[in-house]
């Protein structure tokens, strides 16, 4: 079953990336709480957002035990948007 997930996994992400190109926020650039609003569509998006009405999360990239990226699309236009600057809490 796990084989079967990550397959479903693999080409709903092929199916994404041939949409369009993917956005890119880098955190570390923003100021505040890590909100944003979607570079296609202005869509706020927020990380205290828990109910993933204004977006989905897609997939995670973990490079030695911290997140490194997160790809997610917008819930309101479905652009990917590719997140990055995450910072390992010291």
């Amino acid at each position: 079953m796990k084989i079967k997930e990550k397959e479903v996994k693999k080409m709903m992400m092929k199916k994404l990336q041939n949409k369009e190109p993917a956005y890119t926020i880098n955190l570390a650039a923003i100021e505040g709480d890590g909100s944003f609003t979607c570079p296609k569509c202005g869509l706020s998006i927020s990380p205290d957002d828990e109910s993933e009405k204004n977006y989905k999360i897609e997939e995670t990239k973990v490079v030695n035990g911290d997140l490194a990226e997160l790809v997610i699309t917008c819930g309101k236009c479905r652009s990917v948007i590719v997140i990055t600057g995450f910072q390992p809490e010291l």
